[in-house]
């Protein structure tokens, strides 16, 4: 079982850098937009296979904070961008 939540955590760590690298390369401000929503929703994962691993129920909680903050992070961004623009919020 070890085997199976290393593999996991490689490949959402893999995520993440391939989410990096759409930030830095991203031709459009709606990439590195999505990017952030990538960044918190790979960042819950990692945090659900650890809670599944260590048998930590709290790192669910910590889980869910997360996603609900990366989810106000992206509408704070979409509306900066609406704004930059010219579009009426």
């Amino acid at each position: 079982m070890n085997v199976f939540f290393i593999i996991v955590s490689v490949f959402l760590l893999l995520n993440i850098a391939l989410g990096l690298f759409r930030v830095w390369r991203g031709p459009t401000i709606a990439d590195r937009l999505l990017t952030t929503q990538l960044f918190g929703t790979t960042g819950m994962a990692i945090l659900i296979v650890l809670a599944g691993y260590l048998q930590e129920l709290t790192l669910l909680n910590v889980a869910i904070t997360f996603n609900v903050l990366a989810i106000l992070l992206v509408i704070g961004l979409v509306k900066v961008w609406k704004i930059k623009k010219g579009d009426t919020p």
